[in-house]
């Protein structure tokens, strides 16, 4: 063979390795009522080759239905939906998704559930799933809540009322894909002080209903006690597992099911004094199978983990500003877990976590009770843009730690970003999205006082890389990354702008 030949072989490999790697985008046409100041938007997946997303434009509902090539098929209004609307819910299937939804008439909020078609027509009549009276006065946010398990087999709708002892009191409906009720439930749950709340509510595939419940020290502290609270599918009563802190106190509770070996696996950051640095992870599983912790352990950060992480801080003060974002089961028994610094400036007052998390004028999701509270005002929406005015977003580097089954750590990596807005925040953080070889995070990155969509991969080696530049990238479109959602193996779905119009991209990797 000689050298020209040799030279031909090696340019066609490395231009058939980039178009392996190379990822392609798909737009959505812009609708010219979806304005983006007064659109809601959910993404709510791929039903029978179709790609379907809600919109709530001033309380007109509507499901738009694009085709692979991200062509609008149809927008059906769904005009069934009653007035004083307070929520909907989606758990999409192969070949159908359920709607739940909610609305007050009168002195009663009523909970039903639809099963709709690829092109959004009802398959039958709504079923009436629960009610509840709630007086003469208007409520303005949701009563009952909706999850399901990873496999979408289980379904579960539950409701809190709060008794004057302080008594959280459950009424839970465990459905199936076909709306079918299996099981249902009331059952009382004991809070012990003002300052305790609820919070990670998960299913698991055979229909355990997984929660954490934690209590605060002081006002707006961080946590000095929580519990993992489990309630088997056929029991009526809530099992109640302390967790032993040693003394230390904990930051949120992240929870991950890893439903093939009936495991949840825990994850906090802890700090060693109330309101202290962040000094390492907490950390470990329970197996809901024979009630059992294993592994449950403080693992500190080192100084070389916490130099990594540190941005114009100092060394023991590394970690403060991450927030967990994502926890990933391996098979191996281990688990990855990310992790993103933010904060936020505000001239009103000065940026403190705590506050953040944990107190009443923070508007923070965590606060008891607006965490779960359906009369909360600040109830946080995910399918609508996070705006406050005089204030700074800050969403920088993002930590990527692996650890092992013994709770060992791998390795670990960073991504480094710094990304700010004023005012609103939603084109800001990150999506991740999980093709099992690999998992790529896609952001913006500042440049020329616009935005550039990055991707990165990270294998599970822990090797990051910067893939090539999304192919159809169009100027003029902002994407808004981390209102995303994966809807399929290798596909996902970011909701973008353009010319103050929502539109949708779709990226194939």
């Amino acid at each position: 063979m000689n050298m020209k030949r040799i030279t031909l072989c090696i340019v066609l490999l490395v231009f058939g390795a980039l178009a392996a790697q190379a990822q392609r985008v798909t737009y959505s046409p812009p609708q010219r009522e979806d304005d983006y100041r007064n659109t809601e938007v959910e993404i709510i997946g791929e039903v029978g080759q179709q790609i379907l997303v809600y919109k709530n434009n001033r309380g007109r509902y509507a499901i738009s239905v694009f085709d692979q090539d991200m062509k609008l098929v149809k927008n059906t209004p769904l005009t069934f939906l009653p007035d004083r609307l307070l929520n909907v819910d989606f758990v999409a299937y192969p070949d159908h998704f359920q709607m739940i939804y909610q609305f007050q008439y009168k002195a009663y909020v009523y909970c039903y559930g639809v099963l709709m078609d690829g092109n959004a027509a009802m398959m039958g009549k709504p079923v009436l799933i629960d009610s509840s009276e709630v007086g003469n006065g208007t409520v303005k946010s949701k009563i009952y809540s909706v999850i399901h398990s990873d496999d979408r087999t289980r379904v579960l709708v539950y409701k809190i009322n709060q008794d004057r002892n302080l008594n959280n009191v459950f009424y839970t409906f465990l459905l199936g894909p076909q709306l079918n009720l299996i099981n249902n439930s009331r059952l009382n749950l004991k809070m012990e002080d003002r300052r305790a709340f609820l919070s990670n509510f998960t299913l698991s595939n055979d229909g355990h209903f997984i929660l954490v419940k934690v209590s605060r020290a002081g006002s707006n502290g961080n946590l000095q006690g929580a519990s993992l609270v489990v309630k088997p599918v056929s029991v009526d009563s809530f099992t109640v597992h302390p967790l032993d802190l040693q003394g230390k106190y904990l930051d949120e509770v992240k929870l991950k099911l890893d439903n093939r070996n009936q495991k949840v696996f825990l994850a906090s950051f802890y700090t060693t004094q109330r309101r202290g640095n962040i000094e390492g992870l907490y950390a470990g599983e329970y197996q809901w199978s024979d009630g059992s912790f294993d592994g449950l352990k403080f693992i500190p950060f080192s100084d070389d983990l916490k130099a990594s992480a540190k941005q114009n801080t100092s060394l023991n003060s590394a970690f403060n500003n991450y927030f967990i974002r994502q926890l990933v089961v391996r098979g191996d028994g281990g688990f990855l877990l990310t992790a993103e610094s933010y904060y936020s400036s505000s001239n009103n007052q000065p940026w403190n976590r705590w506050n953040y998390m944990y107190s009443p004028w923070g508007f923070s999701p965590y606060y008891y009770p607006y965490y779960y509270s359906p009369f909360s005002p600040w109830y946080y929406s995910p399918y609508s843009w996070n705006q406050n005015q005089g204030t700074r977003y800050h969403y920088n580097d993002v930590a990527i730690l692996s650890y092992d089954g013994s709770g060992k750590l791998e390795w670990s990596n960073f991504i480094r970003k710094q990304q700010y807005d004023d005012d609103n925040d939603a084109f800001l953080s990150y999506q991740m999205v999980n093709i099992a070889s690999s998992l790529k995070f896609l952001y913006n990155e500042p440049f020329r006082r616009a935005y550039l969509v990055t991707v990165m991969s990270i294998t599970p080696d822990g090797k990051l890389s910067k893939m090539p530049t999304l192919r159809g990238l169009d100027r003029g479109y902002e994407w808004m990354p981390r209102y995303g959602k994966q809807i399929g193996a290798r596909q996902v779905v970011i909701p973008c702008i353009y010319r103050n119009y929502i539109c949708f991209a779709k990226i194939d990797f």
